[in-house]
């Protein structure tokens, strides 16, 4: 829906401005020698990892790719976090990026799009493990921290949302723009759309809203807000924690939030909400009852958003709004086990292909959606997204 690991020596470059200082790490290292992993050496440069002060430290480096995530992203995280979780020493992993500009934009799937039978076996892999890593996030033992600085969409949310602690900046950008592309809000999405307040993830699942800064906060998204220039205060505090766990971590990040958004302004839907809870409300019949209240209501702000859900997938709208309606009563498993359904049954569709090619491929942002109108996509065609795979296809968590 998303390795040459980092030495003392290139600190300087990992850690950017507002990070980490290689002489504040220096000083972690000197005070507990005796728990520092060594790092060793990987595949690619992806992904690279640190451990400092029993802290795991997980460093996502594809700036070029805005940290596009792929399948050989996915299977070093995941081992790597299963490791600290059982090895009896680490306490705290942090997962930030390498670069200001993006935690995280999405999955890589341009890497997806071959219809051959290899392109096959890669999109069932894929999405397997991608979900293996998300459930991982949010059951996770150990205190789990997003640093959720620039853009953060679609594989990005799957990385960080699901976890305990989710830190965004006034450089985030937090959205679910699937159903732009012929898919749906996956990642988890089914789990935590449906749980944010006043229908704000009906309508960002939706619309694929973007949302920008403390408004991360704001709609639920975000945990805790730190300006960027404070994030590496943050994380040395976070690293000197005697002992962490889950309550002295919260109460770093507390601190270091609560004093930030007093000077932020408030939450730029304010005024909307009452409309978003109304007009995206999960227990609306359908889809179509949407676009008919978008319609009557006649506002500057439904009319914008009218326009833009017509230019979305008509079965990617109906397939979400199915998703979220279900998924408001599974736990985050059963969602991702719903989700890999409906995601394989998706890629052997049209619109997924369609969507990519038009959006990320050509550009021409004119997708040739099929069916092209949602009176087209019946009740039944949604239902068979759902249906279970054959057992040695379903997803195992």
């Amino acid at each position: 829906m998303f390795r040459t690991l980092v030495t003392r020596s290139c600190l300087p470059r990992i850690y950017p401005r507002g990070c980490l200082h290689l002489t504040t790490l220096k000083l972690a290292e000197a005070s507990n020698k005796d728990v520092q992993e060594k790092p060793s050496a990987s595949l690619t440069d992806e992904v690279k990892f640190d451990y400092i002060n029993k802290t795991g430290i997980i460093l996502l480096n594809k700036p070029k790719a805005l940290n596009a995530l792929s399948l050989s992203m996915v299977q070093q995280i995941y081992p790597k976090m299963k490791e600290w979780e059982s090895d009896g020493k680490t306490e705290l992993v942090i997962i930030k990026s390498t670069s200001p500009k993006a935690f995280c934009a999405g999955g890589d799937i341009k890497a997806l799009l071959s219809k051959t039978s290899d392109g096959e076996r890669l999109r069932n892999e894929f999405f397997r493990e991608e979900y293996k890593l998300n459930n991982l996030t949010g059951n996770y033992r150990l205190p789990y921290v997003a640093i959720i600085n620039g853009i953060t969409m679609g594989g990005g949310c799957g990385l960080s949302v699901h976890g305990p602690f989710r830190v965004a900046t006034e450089t985030t950008t937090i959205a679910m723009p699937e159903t732009a592309i012929g898919l749906f809000p996956d990642v988890g999405g089914s789990h935590f759309l449906p749980r944010l307040p006043n229908n704000l993830g009906v309508f960002l699942g939706l619309t694929g809203y973007r949302l920008r800064g403390i408004d991360v906060l704001h709609a639920g998204i975000a945990t805790h807000f730190v300006p960027s220039d404070r994030l590496e205060e943050v994380e040395r505090r976070l690293i000197e924690i005697p002992k962490a766990n889950y309550n002295s971590v919260k109460e770093v990040l507390d601190k270091s939030s609560q004093s930030a958004i007093q000077s932020q302004p408030p939450f730029s839907l304010q005024e909307q909400l009452p409309l978003i809870n109304r007009l995206f409300s999960i227990n609306t019949k359908d889809v179509e009852t949407i676009f008919e209240q978008l319609k009557s209501d006649g506002s500057e702000f439904a009319s914008k958003q009218l326009s833009t859900l017509e230019k979305m997938s008509p079965t990617s709208l109906k397939l979400t709004f199915e998703q979220l309606k279900r998924g408001q009563k599974l736990d985050l498993k059963d969602c991702l086990i719903m989700e890999y359904r409906m995601v394989q049954n998706v890629m052997n569709g049209h619109d997924f292909f369609e969507g990519v090619r038009s959006v990320l491929i050509d550009k021409d942002n004119k997708p040739q959606w099929k069916p092209n109108t949602l009176k087209g996509v019946s009740d039944k065609d949604i239902e068979a997204y759902f249906a279970k795979l054959s057992s040695s296809d379903d997803l195992r968590l």
